[in-house]
């Protein structure tokens, strides 16, 4: 019995795909002509878009929300969501500050404890979610206020500035004086999440458990591992994340990532992941992930009102779900 009919496409080998058919039929293939689009026409309307400080910019800026949004993206596949990652991370940066300066740990040790914290989060929502049938939305939901409290109340809403020497490399520095580091994080965390999905067992079951779960059960796929496990990949990234803006900032702080949770989901949908499970890339996500960041990065340039640049990206991305929705039905009309 196949359990992954409705994503056959996601789990071809690639030595199968006849390149053209497949560009052809890319989900993506849409947004990335709207991307280059925006960004020609930013060109000639944005003052300094096209400047290189501006575009690096945009990358690191990118790397920030993007290394969440790809971990996002196996969390959707598998019909889960994540709305706490940005509280997560915030919890993470002001953890970092407390260990590290009111406890006096080392900072190679304090930034593993942090991430076997994050771990230890994400696997918690998991396991409530596979023990109790509680929806991730919910459980995420809680710890979405939950996280973000007790950020703010373990630091008294206040930075706790750290001094480290070369952390501050790793959220601010650039290879060759040109590349900015973060932005090699987001390469490396993209690689690593785009064969996980492609080319193994368990990135296939992420696919089956999203299309439908019962069935994937009834195949012999461990459903409740594979729910832990993806949003403990989830946490671990919102962690790095937090790492990443602390080193940015030099200190632990309680009100960094706000609205992050929401970027990344936006990205993952945009990308062509469905809410609904069973569908979506990393490489779409990545796309939507610079798309999302040339249009904000646009947006400031051409002196937007903030509250309007809300707008348009929840426009945005309601146009991308009302698309993922039109897909499947003309999908299902096919099959």
């Amino acid at each position: 019995m196949s359990l992954t009919k409705p994503n056959d496409s996601a789990l071809i080998a690639p030595s199968r795909i006849n390149p053209a058919r497949a560009l052809s039929s890319w989900s993506s293939f849409g947004l990335l002509i709207v991307l280059v689009v925006v960004f020609v026409i930013l060109g000639f309307t944005a003052p300094n878009f096209l400047t290189l400080s501006n575009l690096l910019n945009i990358v690191q800026q990118a790397a920030f929300f993007g290394i969440v949004a790809l971990a996002m993206t196996l969390v959707i596949v598998a019909g889960e969501i994540d709305i706490s990652v940005g509280s997560l991370a915030a919890l993470s940066s002001s953890l970092l500050g407390i260990f590290v300066v009111n406890v006096g740990l080392p900072m190679w040790l304090a930034c593993i404890v942090v991430l076997v914290v994050a771990l230890a989060i994400g696997s918690f929502s998991g396991w409530v979610r596979a023990q109790f049938g509680v929806p991730t939305f919910i459980v995420t939901l809680a710890l979405y206020l939950a996280l973000r409290g007790g950020a703010q109340w373990i630091t008294n809403a206040f930075p706790i500035p750290i001094d480290s020497g070369q952390f501050f490399y790793w959220g601010t520095g650039k290879i060759s004086g040109v590349v900015p580091v973060p932005a090699v994080y987001l390469v490396v965390v993209f690689v690593i999440i785009a064969v996980v999905a492609q080319r193994t067992v368990f990135g296939r079951s992420i696919y089956a458990v999203g299309g439908n779960a019962r069935a994937a059960e009834l195949s012999g796929i461990n459903v409740r591992r594979i729910r832990i496990a993806v949003m403990a990949i989830s946490a671990l990234t919102a962690a790095v994340t937090g790492l990443l803006e602390s080193a940015q900032l030099s200190s632990g702080t309680s009100t960094i990532a706000n609205g992050m949770e929401f970027q990344a989901i936006s990205a993952a949908i945009i990308g062509g992941a469905a809410l609904s499970g069973g569908r979506g890339t990393v490489v779409g996500t990545l796309i939507g992930v610079i798309f999302l960041a040339v249009l904000l990065n646009g947006m400031v340039l051409l002196g937007v009102n903030p509250y309007a640049q809300q707008v348009f990206q929840g426009a945005i991305v309601l146009i991308a779900v009302l698309v993922n929705v039109l897909r499947s039905r003309r999908s299902s009309t096919v099959v």
